[in-house]
């Protein structure tokens, strides 16, 4: 039998089975990636299944507690990405192309810099972008990343550097860092405290995917500390200054959440460091975006507005404008 072409055109996958697969192969969960495509789970698993028979491959594996990607469906998760991302780059390009700092900006933001720079960032953009629809999206930084990637956000606030090939940052300010004690701590209220104080301490860390515990991590490693015992972590920094008002230890916070988090409570101290350890904030964007102009604008209303609270904004050559 002599095989030849199928007659007929091929049958495509719709965009709405690429992203309903997309999302389960970020999620491995069904409920999970319903939500964060904003559909029901009976639809976003028709859609997979549809998507499965148009290509003739099975992408997963279900079972009643997970869902795996096959072999096949881990090669075609990484396409599906890449034609939404480009979907993702064009409606940007059409919608910049219309008028500036109009429409949608999905803005995505990580949990340690969330409550404490959102009030100011969303009173500038109101002010200067009316007609701007702002969105924010707080998640961890992969996977921000993720969804910067993938085109599902157009824009980042968090910490930096980030190291990612494609990815621009802008920055905006350092803070530094500052020790957290209960009452009657000896270091509580202290000033110019050595780093070398980290060594001994009993320092209590956010859970393992926050760039703040990695921050926190190679500060001690610069004190000369080589490890620090994790029985006991915090899913964010409200919980965090919490374990240490009860007694449990210390902790470090940055300079811009003390105000919020520290002042919750009448039974801590801070104690700030001699040459303080820090971290630099900054916007982060898909290097060559379409509004591009638009973001790094953006940036620059950000530094202006951002003078009253306690950091060091920076030139947008990255250069510290009020010194170190």
């Amino acid at each position: 039998m002599t095989v030849g072409k199928v007659s007929g055109r091929r049958r495509q996958p719709s965009l709405a089975q690429l992203r309903a697969f997309a999302a389960v192969a970020e999620h491995l969960h069904f409920r999970d990636a319903a939500a964060a495509v904003g559909t029901s789970q009976p639809a976003l698993s028709g859609a997979v299944a549809a998507l499965e028979e148009t290509l003739g491959i099975t992408l997963l594996e279900r079972t009643t507690r997970r869902v795996l990607l096959t072999p096949a469906g881990a090669r075609l998760a990484v396409r599906a990405r890449a034609v939404l991302g480009e979907l993702g780059a064009l409606l940007e390009e059409a919608e910049a192309v219309r008028a500036p700092f109009t429409g949608t900006l999905r803005l995505g933001t990580i949990p340690t810099v969330a409550p404490y720079l959102l009030p100011t960032v969303l009173t500038l953009v109101h002010e200067r972008y009316p007609d701007l629809d702002l969105q924010v999206h707080e998640e961890l930084t992969a996977s921000l990343l993720d969804g910067l990637a993938a085109g599902r956000l157009d824009l980042l606030l968090l910490a930096v550097p980030l190291g990612v090939p494609g990815v621009t940052e802008l920055p905006l300010f350092d803070e530094d860092f500052v020790l957290v004690t209960p009452l009657g701590h000896p270091l509580g209220g202290r000033e110019g405290v050595s780093r070398e104080v980290l060594r001994e301490l009993r320092l209590l860390l956010l859970d393992e995917g926050h760039c703040l515990r990695d921050q926190a991590l190679d500060i001690c490693r610069e004190a000369g500390r080589e490890g620090v015992p994790a029985t006991t972590t915090a899913a964010g920094l409200g919980t965090l200054v919490q374990l240490v008002a009860g007694g449990l230890g210390v902790t470090l916070l940055p300079r811009t959440a003390v105000g919020v988090e520290a002042g919750r409570s009448g039974r801590l101290l801070t104690a700030s460091f001699a040459a303080a350890p820090g971290r630099r904030v900054a916007l982060a964007m898909r290097t060559g975006a379409a509004r591009s102009a638009e973001y790094a604008e953006l940036a620059g209303v950000l530094r202006e507005g951002m003078g009253e609270l306690p950091v060091r904004v920076v030139s947008p050559a990255g250069d510290s404008g009020f010194g170190r």
